[in-house]
């Protein structure tokens, strides 16, 4: 199941996730949650275009500046995507709820929200 192109990019995207939500937590000790979020995004959306474009569809050999431009298209959706999620999770539900370490669970599923999103765009668009 994993060795698919969608399985391939569930590996990639859990490594890409990774670097995003870990990274959080350092630009965390510098910056606010909201732009602590939009920078470990860059972060992982470094690490997902190198990880897509090598392992999950071989695009390689193909024009690299195009790609570029319609990976970053695609993730400015899914980057508002994870930040609505994000902020609108620790504002109404998990911060009023008084859940423990609400930011980073928010942050957390923020992050795991576009998936489907990414992949289709990606695949329709960016590395065909």
């Amino acid at each position: 199941m994993l060795s698919g192109p969608f399985g391939r990019f569930l590996i990639a995207g859990g490594i890409a996730a990774a670097a995003n939500y870990g990274s959080r937590f350092i630009f965390s000790l510098w910056l606010s949650y909201a732009w602590a979020i939009v920078c470990a995004y860059v972060v992982g959306m470094i690490v997902a275009f190198l990880l897509m474009r090598g392992f999950v569809f071989q695009a390689t050999s193909r024009d690299l500046g195009p790609q570029i431009v319609k990976f970053v298209s695609i993730n400015l959706l899914a980057v508002l995507q994870t930040l609505i999620i994000s902020l609108g999770l620790v504002r109404w539900v998990l911060g009023p709820m008084g859940v423990p370490h609400a930011e980073a669970s928010a942050h957390l599923i923020g992050v795991l929200f576009p998936v489907m999103t990414s992949y289709v765009g990606h695949k329709l668009a960016t590395f065909r």
